[in-house]
């Protein structure tokens, strides 16, 4: 059990290692200051505890360009469709709300919203994926309370009150108990 835990927190440290990418590129040059010193792959790999295809491509990096070619590359992943500045005008027409967009109902859709991007900055994201832009925007999932608009809660109150009461069912004194009280003998009766 203590090894599944130190195996996850582990998996947790390293995803944690890929994101700092400062982290990331001081380790590459310590490696460059290693190979400097004379240092095999291997010793570097060890002393570093990295992988010996990274140390390998590190030093093949570190013998064409010296510590510039072991400089972070920039930014990972793919660039975000939507700037800062789009992002505020988006929330800005968000926030007047769905009626002001011409839709029937006061609820924004994943939908609703992936039409308001489109037409506020002309990119355009499948609805599935606006979640992500909402999220980026400190927007939460809401779930509207599940109400009719007619509901008249004054009147169910009086219906509980003097309607239920008359209209439950109630065991009578008189009728015969559960079906569970049989004959003995008959085929229905517990054995």
């Amino acid at each position: 059990m203590v090894s599944l835990v130190v195996l996850v927190w582990t998996m947790l440290l390293a995803v944690r290692s890929r994101r700092d990418f400062a982290g990331l590129e001081e380790r590459r040059r310590t490696a460059g200051r290693l190979f400097a010193k004379g240092k095999t792959q291997a010793e570097v790999s060890r002393e570093l505890g990295v992988s010996r295809q990274s140390t390998s491509r590190w030093y093949a990096d570190w013998q064409a360009g010296g510590n510039r070619g072991l400089a972070a590359a920039g930014r990972a992943g793919r660039m975000p469709k939507l700037d800062k500045r789009q992002l505020n005008d988006v929330e800005a027409e968000l926030n007047k709300g769905p009626l002001a967009h011409g839709y029937a109902t006061d609820l924004w859709t994943l939908q609703r919203v992936a039409e308001v991007i489109e037409t506020t900055t002309g990119v355009s994201y499948h609805p599935g994926h606006v979640w992500k832009v909402l999220r980026q925007m400190g927007w939460s999932r809401q779930r509207p309370a599940r109400r009719a608009v007619e509901r008249n809660d004054e009147g169910i109150a009086r219906w509980v009150a003097e309607d239920w009461p008359r209209v439950k069912k109630t065991p009578d004194a008189e009728t015969p108990g559960s079906a569970s009280r049989t004959r003995p003998g008959s085929r229905s009766s517990p054995r």
